[in-house]
């Protein structure tokens, strides 16, 4: 009995043995298997890192104001005899806009310069008979005070019926306007809007901390949607001396070159100011930085070695970087990457630290300081 049991664990013990130790080699030759195979590479774009100049750039929305603007109206009351403008043409400085019916200010005047030129003739004969002790000095006098007396009111009714003649006061392009002849005008009633358009200001304010960086003279470049990818280039001409205590905003002007009328005062623009010296940056675009709540990383490529053909094998190393200031499709590195090696822009998505990739760059993401829209 012992000899039979012996031989029956014996036999127990080989066939437990011949399964584990399949299995073991079974699982060895996978684990040597799956070491052998490498993953195939990923397809990336790449860009070689390199500094690019920076200039600082400050971008508040304004808006747009004529340099010299008014609405034109009158000054006295009157019937329109005539208007002597169309609505939307340009007007000379004292270009005759509108005259009013001056008929009764024109015999006002005609009858006080009569009086004038008698009480002249009057002072006149008196300075005569004075030096010949005919009249007295009271006389004389009371003659050169009523003679300036007339004189004055000459200068008064005249001055009236120049304001019944509504001239421009400066060169500009006139707006539209509802007035005809025939039409009672009470004082300050508008006649039409006149704006010179060779030069406009731009209004913005920008936050009390960037004042230090504002100076006159500074360039700025306006754009407006009317115009898409079109720039204006002005100067910033003033600084208001005073931050507004609730928004704790300061307002700067800047004076526009507009010598085509392509602006018109009221629009709102886009104004970026060039402030402070310029910099140089080691710049990349933002689609090659992956932005993560633990930190910023790019992956860089480098050679490990040479593959079955001989050729350098490429793989994806993952760093972490300290990003700067952006503009448009770029991003500034301040750490982590050194000028001249080779950011991956594409295809990050697939990639895991160690990975091989293949560099195809026939197709890569924007890389532009100052993208701008087309109109398809």
């Amino acid at each position: 009995m012992t000899k039979r049991m012996l031989l029956m664990l014996t036999a127990v013990a080989l066939l437990f043995g011949g399964i584990f130790g399949y299995q073991f080699f079974r699982a060895r030759m996978a684990q040597k298997s799956m070491a052998a195979a490498q993953a195939p590479p990923v397809t990336v774009s790449t860009v070689t890192a390199g500094y690019l100049p920076w200039q600082p750039r400050l971008k508040a929305v304004g808006s747009l104001r004529a340099v010299r603007g008014v609405d034109v109206t009158c000054e006295v009351a009157g019937l329109v005899r005539s208007v002597q403008f169309r609505s939307g043409e340009s007007a000379r400085a004292g270009q005759l806009l509108v005259q009013l019916n001056a008929d009764a200010d024109l015999a006002l005047l005609r009858s006080l310069r009569a009086a004038a030129d008698l009480a002249g003739t009057v002072y006149i004969r008196d300075i005569k008979q004075f030096a010949v002790k005919g009249v007295s000095q009271a006389t004389l006098d009371a003659d050169a005070a009523d003679l300036k007396g007339k004189e004055a009111q000459v200068a008064q009714q005249a001055a009236l019926v120049e304001k019944k003649s509504i001239l421009a006061p400066f060169a500009g392009r006139l707006g539209i306007t509802t007035v005809n002849p025939g039409q009672y005008l009470n004082p300050g009633d508008k006649i039409a809007t006149l704006q010179a358009l060779d030069a406009l200001y731009a209004d913005f304010y920008l936050p009390q901390q960037e004042l230090a960086r504002i100076a006159i003279g500074e360039a700025v470049a306006v754009t407006t949607d009317s115009y898409p990818g079109r720039t204006f280039s002005g100067r910033i001409t003033a600084v208001n001396p005073r931050v507004d205590p609730e928004t704790r905003n300061f307002q700067a002007e800047a004076t526009i070159a507009n010598l085509q009328h392509h602006l018109l005062p009221g629009m709102y623009a886009t104004v970026e100011v060039s402030a402070g010296v310029g910099k140089s940056y080691l710049t990349l675009p933002q689609t090659a930085v992956a932005f993560n709540p633990y930190g910023e990383t790019v992956f860089i490529v480098e050679e490990k070695g040479r593959g079955a053909d001989g050729k350098p094998r490429l793989i994806a190393r993952q760093t972490f970087v300290t990003v700067g200031p952006t503009r448009g499709d770029q991003v500034a590195i301040l750490t982590g990457v050194r000028a001249g090696e080779v950011v991956v822009t594409s295809g990050q998505l697939k990639l895991k630290n160690g990975s091989p990739v293949v560099i195809d760059n026939r197709v890569r993401p924007s890389n532009d300081a100052a993208p701008r829209t087309t109109d398809e």
